[in-house]
């Protein structure tokens, strides 16, 4: 899953896209609001970290120009603004969810655990394609019950083909939500991945439609 994180203060930045990147998820982070403006209206996130006091362009104004242009990304707003006015400002704004600062980083991934698969319309933090299951909160996945060893790009895979299940995903909204920004793209390690996750997970658990993309669990 690609993650956005737009937050000004460099060291906080660097360490919540530390922290979201050991979680398992690819993230992009930018430090201001022109910038994030720009890459959330013409990117596909799986969810954004918007900070509100940003240069440029603050976050709510950045907010309100996501949403009025019909973006629907589901955007988790940081602040050290506290009180009840402002966080009722941003929620009105368009934000599913708000932390102020100081946070845990605890609460943060389990924040963001939460907002990911509401949007996709699951609720528990385990998901399930047939004897497949997945543990988004301890990143590990088992087949019938057997733990499953995968490096951290096939758990980005299996896991966003898992959130998106019986929706066939392009090849390319796949590449970006497994490689992010900071990867060579290319699409014959795509399909070598694919092929090794069949051999872990059986030759029928992810779906290749020819000229759309792939799938896992039923389309119908």
């Amino acid at each position: 899953m690609r993650l956005l994180v737009v937050e000004d203060d460099h060291r906080i930045g660097e360490d919540i896209r530390s922290v979201l990147t050991s979680a398992g998820y690819a993230v992009d982070l930018l430090h201001n609001g022109k910038d994030a403006w720009f890459r959330g209206d013409t990117e596909d996130y799986g969810l954004i970290v918007l900070d509100l006091g940003l240069p440029g362009m603050d976050g709510i104004s950045v907010l309100r120009q996501w949403r009025a242009s019909g973006r629907h990304t589901p955007v988790l707003v940081l602040t050290a603004r506290g009180s009840w006015a402002e966080r009722v400002e941003g929620i009105d704004a368009g934000a599913d969810d708000y932390l102020p600062k100081p946070f845990q980083f605890e609460e943060l991934l389990a924040r963001v655990r939460a907002l990911i698969r509401r949007s996709v319309g699951h609720g528990a933090a385990t998901i399930e394609v047939g004897e497949l299951l997945i543990d988004t909160r301890m990143m590990r996945v088992s087949i019938s019950g057997m733990p499953l060893n995968l490096t951290p790009f096939e758990y980005r895979l299996v896991s966003y083909l898992a959130h998106h299940r019986g929706r066939v995903v392009p090849a390319s909204e796949l590449q970006d939500h497994v490689y992010g920004d900071d990867y060579s793209r290319d699409a014959n390690a795509l399909e070598a991945m694919i092929a090794r996750l069949r051999k872990k997970l059986g030759s029928t658990a992810i779906t290749t439609r020819r000229g759309f993309g792939y799938l896992m669990g039923d389309d119908t």
